[in-house]
């Protein structure tokens, strides 16, 4: 077991560097030192405790973009042993409805833009209301709440966190993220990275995303560094604040990446500070990893997911070229597997489901013992992503164990086709999916976003050119733009609405 004092990371920074800035709103310019963080945090779990009683194992739902207060909120409710739900405020009211219902909390915080969501909750919810900001809010009475030191409650085992999946399986499932996930995510990323109080970095991942959180903000909060956050993604405002900060980390999907490129401030900033970008959710073109190269900044490509880490692979910079979509090895704390449906270990350049194992795996799903059963079995969480390992050990994700298809007795993979479709001339953005048909049984149908004029045939002539027949798509379809989720990864459930 973790001892209770390695978990609370705010008490050792105020000690060791209490007026160092931990956590900045890029659009405000407020700042907390680690001192501050670390007061408010003791002022916020008094004030929880006295006044709405909150205590060990109670949840307290937020709905709220990224604010300084939020980061408070989290560690107050870190000191009390509390369980916070972040909420996807860009859900439906059915959706809320459903992770407020199977959540249960005692609490429920939110911004008042969102106060017609709160207002609408099913009359089955009992949990009292509370402003994040404004008048007689969070905020504001925390700062008249008692200033001294309370104890650090949770051990490594305790819930800290219950982070709701996007449901592309059916209704959202709650991920149980513990202390103990927490703390040793942070220490694979610290290591891969090569984290130091030294370091900053800009993020604009929603906090009701595990990117928001455990990608860097708690990893650098860990290790005493600086985070600066934004409630969204801008492309010029995260390269202005990059250069103003002297960032030293930038995280980015491919689609964000290529974003930034597109900014006109991408050639006038100065980002010689940045040590490298990571880069998560899809493989990086060659040609945008070229082009952050050209700029001085190597691209580190990884891979996690809400259920383990998030920080599971990463790909060392210097092979960013060399091999171009790979997630590359594990990470230090990180068992990994490559296995057949009976559960059997492949061999190199073998496909099968990868399986892992380590202290970041999260506790299970909140009150759904058979999802729990079905995802982690004999210690190893089921990721239900397709991978293989290449000989040199190098991992590549082919896609999804659900989103394979059969066309005519052939096993097809969505990714390996988006892969070879994204290097035809003219296509600035593809995702396949499998669908009906009568001969085949299944066949793909590729959905393109155009950068330049493009004719059907040339994209079927580079096809023919770089794909066995069975492979090659039977439908195109050309959209303005992909429908994408808030961390700019697409959404492939919602391309199942054009079939």
């Amino acid at each position: 077991m973790t001892p209770n004092m390695e978990l609370d990371w705010l008490k050792r920074w105020n000690l060791y560097s209490p007026g160092k800035i931990a956590i900045k709103d890029g659009e405000t310019g407020q700042e907390l030192s680690y001192a501050k963080l670390y007061e408010l945090a003791n002022r916020g779990a008094n004030y929880l405790r006295g006044q709405f009683g909150i205590s060990k194992g109670d949840r307290v739902a937020v709905l709220a973009t990224n604010e300084l207060e939020y980061v408070t909120l989290f560690f107050a409710l870190q000191r009390l042993g509390a369980i916070m739900v972040p909420v996807n405020f860009r859900l439906t009211q059915r959706e809320v409805d459903h992770i407020i219902t199977d959540s249960a909390p005692k609490l429920v915080i939110h911004q008042e833009v969102f106060g017609s969501i709160i207002e609408n909750l099913p009359v089955a919810v009992r949990a009292e209301r509370l402003l994040l900001q404004g008048a007689n809010s969070f905020a504001e009475n925390i700062l008249k709440a008692s200033a001294e030191v309370y104890p650090f409650v949770p051990e490594e085992l305790d819930p800290a966190m219950i982070l709701y999946t996007s449901g592309t399986t059916g209704s959202p499932k709650g991920a149980v993220l513990t202390h103990k996930m927490i703390f040793w995510n942070s220490i694979n990323t610290s290591f891969r990275l090569n984290v130091s109080q030294n370091d900053v970095t800009v993020s604009f991942l929603p906090f009701f995303h595990t990117g928001g959180w455990n990608v860097l903000t708690n990893p650098f909060l860990h290790r005493g560094a600086k985070v600066v956050i934004l409630k969204k993604f801008d492309a010029d405002q995260i390269l202005a604040l990059s250069e103003k900060e002297k960032a030293t980390v930038m995280f980015g999907v491919p689609t964000t990446m290529d974003m930034m490129t597109k900014s006109p401030l991408f050639t006038k900033c100065d980002l010689s500070s940045v040590r490298y970008a990571i880069v998560g959710g899809e493989p990086m073109p060659l040609e945008l990893i070229k082009v952050w190269d050209a700029k001085g900044i190597p691209v580190r490509q990884g891979y996690g997911l809400t259920e383990f880490g998030p920080s599971v692979f990463s790909l060392n910079e210097e092979d960013a070229l060399r091999k171009i979509g790979s997630i590359g090895f594990p990470n230090f704390y990180v068992e990994a597997k490559v296995v057949d449906n009976e559960g059997r270990e492949l061999g190199a350049e073998q496909i099968g489901e990868l399986i892992l194992k380590g202290p970041a795996c999260m506790q299970g799903y909140w009150h759904n013992e058979k999802a729990t059963k079905e995802t982690i079995r004999d210690g190893w969480l089921y990721t239900g992503d397709l991978v293989r390992r290449d000989a040199e050990g190098y991992y590549y994700v082919v896609g999804r164990k659900k989103e394979m298809f059969i066309s005519g007795g052939e096993n097809v993979y969505p990714v390996e086709l988006e892969q070879v479709l994204r290097t035809c001339p003219g296509i600035l953005e593809v995702a396949v999916i499998g669908v009906p048909d009568e001969k085949w049984g299944e066949v793909g149908k590729a959905f393109i976003v155009k950068k330049e004029e493009l004719e059907l045939n040339q994209v079927m002539n580079h096809c023919l050119k770089n794909l066995a027949k069975f492979k090659i798509p039977k439908h195109f379809i050309f959209l303005d733009a992909l429908p994408k989720g808030d961390s700019g990864k697409i959404l492939k459930r919602k391309l199942q609405e054009y079939v």
